[in-house]
């Protein structure tokens, strides 16, 4: 552990943004895991869990959680997967 005062605040500051981003993360995975699921079972709200997954994907990315070509990967993967 730090000694210093500013450098103590820096740990809190990263422990808050790891767990925050994380959560973020996390969401993300579990939108696109709901979506996979849906389609698999040809459940009626496939699109919905699509546009939900979508969106998670955006947001993670505005956020700079996943670069812009991974999101563009997965989006064209679920968008592939919606239309077979």
């Amino acid at each position: 552990m730090p000694i210093i005062k500013s450098a103590i605040k820096r740990v809190v500051t990263n422990e808050k943004a790891n767990a925050k981003n994380s959560s973020q993360l996390s969401a993300m995975r579990t939108a696109i895991k709901n979506f996979e699921n849906a389609k698999t079972a040809n459940a009626d709200n496939v699109e919905e869990l699509y546009r939900s997954a979508i969106s998670a994907v955006d947001k993670a990315k505005s956020k700079g959680l996943i670069k812009p070509n991974k999101a563009a990967r997965d989006k064209a993967r679920l968008t592939k997967r919606l239309a077979k």
